[in-house]
């Protein structure tokens, strides 16, 4: 039966590869579907549940595999404007991204800005896996870093004191937000009017997502073409514990 499979299946190949090859125009007919329900009466093919059985297991091993151990809850909801899982995730990406920027080009970033929704899942105490890193950032969004205006980064400012949401903020950045202004502070300096600042985000992001167009038509783009996910599951193994706390990047008066 499994040697009919194989062979079935290369026929369907050789029959897809010659007629692609064939030049013909052909016209839309028609379009037809059935529904098959997948319950307690659908019967599966105990040859081909063989057949995948051992990648199966090896992906279960892989997705288990512990990287490291989480001494309390991370969560992007325990604190105000800012959260221990989006300061640890800020954080850990602007040194990846840092690190790449730096080789690429001999220059360092000021510091990273990414989305509260980017975050899709928590981390609980106990130990870290694979399958946390999935449900943390399950998207292929990679690293970039973009060369801003001051004025593009006033625009940024302003969009988190009036968005009131946890978005993550690398240490570097220091913002104190009042109900009428804010003071930003970057690597403890004020912003310079004349001078362009290296800011670490997604490529999602920098297109314009969650509205965030203030990283859209930067002064430079500089893609690093890494996951984010790999750069998360990367600090994970290297850290026997992860740990993040609150701190004064983000103070509200």
């Amino acid at each position: 039966m499994l040697q009919s499979v194989k062979s079935f299946t290369f026929f369907i190949v050789l029959l897809v590869f010659f007629v692609s090859c064939k030049k013909q125009t052909h016209t839309l007919q028609k379009i037809t579907a059935k529904t098959t329900t997948i319950d307690s009466s659908f019967s599966s093919n105990s040859e081909i549940s063989t057949l995948i059985e051992p990648y199966k297991e090896t992906m279960i091993t892989e997705i288990n595999k512990v990287l490291s151990y989480a001494p309390k809850n991370l969560v992007r909801t325990d604190g105000n404007m800012q959260s221990s899982l989006g300061n640890l995730i800020a954080d850990l990406c602007f040194k990846k991204a840092d690190s790449i920027f730096y080789t690429q080009t001999n220059k360092h970033a000021d510091f990273s800005m990414f989305n509260y929704g980017g975050i899709r899942s928590g981390i609980y105490k106990g130990n870290v896996t694979n399958k946390h890193v999935f449900k943390l950032m399950p998207f292929e969004n990679t690293l970039v870093i973009v060369e801003l205006s001051a004025d593009k980064i006033l625009e940024l400012a302003t969009y988190f004191k009036e968005n009131k949401m946890a978005h993550p903020l690398s240490k570097q950045i220091k913002i104190t937000l009042t109900e009428q202004d804010y003071s930003i502070l970057i690597n403890g300096e004020r912003i310079d009017p004349d001078k362009t600042y290296f800011v670490v985000t997604s490529n999602y992001l920098q297109n314009g997502g969650d509205n965030m167009t203030f990283f859209k038509n930067p002064v430079t783009l500089y893609e690093t073409n890494y996951l984010i996910r790999d750069a998360i599951k990367t600090y994970f193994k290297q850290q026997d514990t992860l740990k993040s706390k609150l701190d004064n990047r983000i103070i509200v008066k």
